[in-house]
Parts: structure tokens; C-alpha cells; sequence
């Protein structure tokens, strides 16, 4: 059951009402995620569009951005976050396959490429709570952050730190809101449940 009750998008008028039917006509529905932040219409009317900037297609490979955005959900154990990641994940060609290597951390046959963005966005997930400023500033160890700095320009860079950032804290979201499912679950190994 959701933390706060899901708001209807027959609530909504002028811009966020255009953004959630932008949104209701590329999903076919209304996200839990999205009816939950439509409770303060301003709020949601920036952040679809702010999410599809960060998710969407951009100078980073789609693959890179997938796979990454799916290590935070597990990482997190958000069966919400998972959920959608996978789906994204599988409508943009990644197989189950490559979905399950990345959650299991078996990463040794990956592209140095990927696997550097799997490196930086496991370190970037999981050390910052819990490892002071003091020992780690940047949040990540110096030879990873060296790594994702020689496989990624300045811009895929970017996209690759807001996206692990923003789906940290999505899936945080999700899981404190206690979402139902609204995409199908994750595949098997993938699934954090």
C-alpha cells in the first residue's frame, strides 16, 4: 500500500494535465510514481521532463545508461525501480541475459567501457552513506573515477553521474512509498525480491 495517496490526472489542469497525458500516451497509463508526485502539480510538471532528459536519449549509449540505471535498482533492492529499469532495459535491446550478468556482478566478459560505468555506479550507489567525506571526497575510489574519466567523454560523464544520482534517489523513493507493480516484474536474477 502507497505511503500517500495516489492522485487522478482528471485533477490536473493547464501544464501539468499536458504533461501527464504526454506521459499516459507513451506508457498507456499513469505511472504509481507519477500520480504520487501529481499530489503537487508543479512538482510533477518539471519532473517528467526533467526524468526524460536524464533517461532519454542523449550522447551516452542507451546499453550504458540501461545496465547502470538497473545496478542502482538492485543495489537499492527496489522491486519498483527494477521493474521499470528492466522494462526500459529490454525495449532498448539489452538482453535478460546481459541484465542478469550485471546484477550478479559478474562482470568479466563486459566491454572495458561497461564495465566502468557498472564500477562507478556500484561505488557511487553504495559508498557515500556509508564512508566519510574525510576518506573518499568525490564518493567513489580515485583508480574508478580515473577508469569512467578515460572511457567517457565530458558530456557522457554527466549523463552517466545524473542518471546513477537520480535513479539513486528514485529508488529510494519507490521503495519508502511502497508502489505496486505497473510494469511487468524483472526478469528472474534481476528481480530483487
Amino acid at each position: 500500500m502507497a505511503l500517500i495517496p495516489l492522485a487522478d490526472i482528471e485533477e490536473l489542469s493547464g501544464g501539468p494535465r499536458e504533461v501527464a497525458e504526454s506521459g499516459r500516451a507513451q506508457y498507456g497509463r499513469v505511472l504509481n510514481t507519477w500520480a504520487a508526485i501529481m499530489n503537487k502539480p508543479e512538482l510533477f510538471e518539471v519532473y517528467l521532463p526533467f526524468l526524460r532528459g536524464v533517461a532519454g536519449p542523449g550522447r551516452l549509449e542507451a546499453e550504458v545508461k540501461d545496465t547502470s540505471a538497473l545496478l542502482v535498482a538492485v543495489l537499492n533492492n527496489c522491486r519498483y525501480s527494477a521493474s521499470h529499469r528492466s522494462t526500459s532495459a529490454a525495449k532498448n535491446g539489452v538482453s535478460e541475459e546481459l541484465m542478469r550478468q550485471v546484477a550478479s556482478g559478474e562482470w568479466d566478459g563486459l566491454s572495458p567501457r561497461l564495465r566502468a560505468a557498472l564500477e562507478f555506479t556500484r561505488e557511487l550507489t553504495l559508498l557515500p552513506p556509508q564512508v566519510s567525506y574525510g576518506e573518499l571526497p568525490y564518493g567513489v575510489h580515485p583508480e574508478v573515477r580515473d577508469r569512467a574519466r578515460a572511457e567517457f567523454d565530458d558530456v557522457e560523464l554527466l549523463e552517466l553521474t545524473m542518471s546513477i544520482s537520480v535513479w539513486n534517489a528514485l529508488a529510494r523513493f519507490h521503495r519508502v512509498m511502497g508502489f505496486e507493480l505497473d510494469m511487468p516484474v524483472a526478469p528472474a536474477g534481476v528481480d530483487p525480491a
